[in-house]
């Protein structure tokens, strides 16, 4: 409890992990808030039903508040998303590069009342990068976050996973820095990455695995795990570099 996952991915499709990390959740019995600025909710769904665990119900039953990015921001644009008084839309960033209406529906879904009770909360954003180039300035998505550390992290001792798309190659400096400056403040980095060779049909990439030790101020180096996987129908096989079935 209380920590901050980045799940980070390079020349590859990092999206497997956040589809782990919502199924585990939700099987865990965690109230998670989900924001959703990649895909839309029937994908989601789709794949945590052959994770074994229905969206629909855990949204039904109030364990699931899911904000669906890709249909509020049209709604927002062409004037269609109906406001309730008093609450407006929590992407409404896009006209006005002030992230606090995304904050407090974050604050608001995962604060508890009387009647809840799931184990803990739990923020899930995928992915932060979009945020970006909605155009939200680099200094406000990283306010967006600190914000969100302190309220779920250490307030309601909940849990904060977020995916990031970086690009060492690119020439998008604002990206960079966000990615650059969560790696900084991560208590747990998975980075996933393309094969450096290219594509194989056996190894779809390697991941890396870093435990933020040096945060705690002990003065021991950061722990470093690196393992290749394959993606398969419902799971993922990891295993060492080089051992993999194909090659043994």
């Amino acid at each position: 409890q209380g920590k901050f996952t980045l799940l980070r991915d390079s020349r590859t499709d990092g999206s497997f992990l956040v589809h782990h990390f919502l199924s585990f959740y939700l099987r865990a019995g965690c109230k998670v808030c989900f924001v959703a600025l990649l895909q839309s909710f029937s994908h989601y769904n789709i794949v945590a039903q052959k994770l074994g665990v229905s969206l629909t119900a855990a949204r039904e039953r109030g364990q699931l508040v899911f904000l669906e990015g890709l249909r509020s921001c049209l709604d927002l644009l062409f004037g269609e998303e109906e406001e309730q008084p008093g609450q407006p839309s929590p992407l409404q960033f896009i006209s006005t590069s002030d992230l606090r209406a995304l904050f407090d529906f974050v604050r608001t879904s995962l604060t508890p009342s009387g009647s809840d009770s799931w184990k803990g909360p739990v923020l899930l954003v995928d992915d932060l990068s979009v945020l970006l180039g909605l155009g939200a300035a680099p200094v406000a998505v990283l306010d967006f976050i600190h914000y969100c550390r302190v309220t779920v992290c250490s307030q309601l001792q909940g849990n904060i996973v977020v995916l990031v798309h970086s690009n060492e190659d690119s020439e998008d400096e604002e990206n960079e820095l966000v990615v650059n400056s969560l790696c900084h403040h991560s208590d747990l980095i998975l980075w996933a990455e393309g094969l450096a060779t290219g594509f194989c049909k056996d190894v779809h990439g390697q991941i890396k695995i870093i435990k933020r030790v040096s945060l705690e101020l002990t003065g021991e180096q950061d722990q470093v795990q690196i393992y290749q996987y394959k993606i398969q129908d419902k799971n993922v096989t990891f295993f060492a570099r080089g051992l993999s079935a194909a090659v043994l």
